[in-house]
């Protein structure tokens, strides 16, 4: 096990690199840690790394010696820093190793892409500023074309810090997956109690309503002090993907929640701008490579990621490329407009380029990891007794958006696309559902399952089951398991089977929950549809 939290100090100062404010002069002896305060240490954020390529994985760390202030305690001047990468803990004989530098007008941010390494490998990382070295970190590369190993992965979702503590991160880091899948809303955007658990909140946000560059930074450096979620990052290279708060709640493309500027609210002018902001502060948060880098209010961020022969992924970004949701974004949305044939959830170019992913995949599961609820969601007033014909599902997800729900599970079917499935997150709950061509006809032939995972920390400490499964479960048969409580999806797959294991808390309201299986599902190779393991 790697002792992830350790902090390497003597590791080798970095000649000529420009210091951080208060950090100890490069002279220091070796294996010697000059006293100071501890907010001079530029790796209060940590360390971690993404979208890992057979040969290649993008490193990641932040300066920020005093991360809640808006600029994070750092000067307006670039910073060198040396990183290092080996295949044993002790760093001896480091693999790859170079200088990179933190800019200042990427917040002190460092990406590097390290190119040249070994398939399916364990390696371990670090960096230097000054005489400072940061915690090392974890990462794996990915399989090779022509291999088929066994894959384990967690895919998690949703952590709203105000609303409990991170315990699900560290669970999740003791497991040592091979990769995390981040399913979107990694930060929230509130102000303090702007939104509040059913249990009251627990802990509070700095700032307002994040809206700036400078704000958006500031609110990731707070989730990033957290130690549950650095432990998180530095056991497993993440490949992550943003929902809406990242930016702003429920919006769709450059549409944000609340229209009406007589009330204050977004311009779709001064929303872009936002848009921008946000953008531009994910890139530098996240481990990503410099071609995801925004340009503007756009980012591309939908991307694929082969695991050998074992696992294609296919990561989508639903939110910067949607139309408005219908029926004014209400639920049960059964408005009618739901149906709207120029409706798009994920855009033409992307729902192509998905499309091409899976005709062309060579590998025996087809995974693809994405926001928000792809199967019906019929939550009509007055559940299994109403008589209303029309569909009243989820307009935010792709209940919202049905032609292209239909677009993509008519492909499925008709290209025979095998062993289909979608990762999920954003309800707060885990679910698993059958996904079927026709969701009002029990008949209809199953092609996929939809794994969906429980927030980290959002709603609070929950409860065993939703409130709202007694009427969501009779009008929704492919819907086939329910937790309300906090947690995260444990998933292995091979050339025979893909297991999904849902891991729970009974609280996040205090720190120290222990973990625990609430139900575990397994799909067979070419047997669409999962049974209980």
């Amino acid at each position: 096990m790697v002792n992830r939290r350790r902090l390497l100090v003597g590791a080798g100062a970095l000649a000529g690199a420009a210091l951080i404010p208060g950090a100890a002069s490069a002279s220091a002896p070796v294996g010697a840690r000059p006293a100071r305060s501890r907010l001079d240490y530029p790796f209060t954020l940590g360390v971690a790394s993404g979208d890992p390529l057979p040969d290649s994985v993008v490193l990641w760390t932040r300066l920020a010696p005093r991360p809640l202030e808006l600029d994070g305690g750092m000067p307006g001047r670039d910073v060198a820093v040396r990183w290092q990468v080996s295949e044993s803990e002790s760093f001896r004989k480091p693999v790859r190793q170079g200088v990179a530098m933190a800019r200042a007008v990427d917040g002190h941010a460092v990406h590097v892409d390290v190119k040249g390494l070994r398939p399916h490998r364990w390696y371990w990382y670090r960096f230097i500023a000054g005489s400072e070295a940061s915690p090392v970190g974890r990462t794996r590369t990915a399989p090779a074309l022509g291999t088929a190993p066994a894959v384990a992965f967690a895919f998690v979702s949703c952590s709203q810090y105000e609303h409990g503590y991170f315990t699900a991160y560290r669970h999740m880091a003791d497991e040592n997956p091979d990769v995390v899948f981040h399913l979107g809303d990694y930060i929230y955007e509130y102000a303090p109690g702007g939104y509040v658990a059913p249990g009251g909140n627990v802990r509070d946000h700095v700032g307002d309503e994040i809206r700036t560059i400078e704000d958006y930074r500031r609110r990731y450096a707070q989730y990033r002090t957290d130690a549950d979620l650095q432990e998180a990052h530095a056991a497993a290279p993440w490949i992550v993907t943003w929902d809406d708060h990242e930016v702003d709640n429920n919006y769709a493309d450059d549409i944000p929640e609340n229209r009406d500027p007589g009330q204050g609210n977004d311009t779709t002018a001064n929303f872009r701008a936002r848009r921008a902001a946000a953008y531009k502060a994910y890139w530098e948060n996240m481990p990503l490579r410099a071609d995801r880098r925004a340009v503007g209010a756009d980012m591309p961020l939908y991307r694929g990621f082969t695991y050998g022969n074992t696992a294609s992924f296919s990561v989508l970004d639903t939110r910067q490329y949607r139309t408005d949701q219908p029926c004014d974004d209400q639920f049960p949305a059964g408005c009618g407009e739901e149906f709207d044939p120029d409706a798009t959830i994920l855009g033409n170019a992307q729902a192509s380029w998905l499309e091409d992913r899976l005709a062309g995949s060579a590998s025996v599961w087809n995974v693809v990891p994405q926001q928000i609820f792809f199967a019906n969601l019929d939550g009509e007033e007055g559940g299994p007794t109403d008589d209303d014909p029309r569909d009243g599902g989820y307009a935010d997800g792709w209940d919202g958006y049905r032609a292209s729900r239909h677009r993509l599970l008519d492909f499925v079917a008709e290209r025979g696309v095998e062993n289909f499935v979608v990762l999920t997150g954003d309800i707060h709950s885990h679910y698993l559902a059958d996904l079927r061509r026709d969701f009002e006809d029990e008949s209809s032939p199953v092609l996929g399952t939809e794994l969906v995972c429980s927030s980290i920390s959002s709603g609070g400490d929950g409860s065993d089951r939703s409130s709202f499964w007694p009427l969501l479960q009779p009008e929704n048969p492919h819907l086939r398991y329910n937790s309300n409580r906090r947690g995260y999806v444990s998933c292995r797959l091979d050339a025979e089977t893909c297991r999904a294991d849902y891991r729970v808390l009974d609280y996040v309201s205090e720190p120290g929950a222990g973990l625990r299986t609430d139900a575990s599902y397994v799909i067979e190779s070419g047997e669409p549809g999962a049974q209980p393991a």
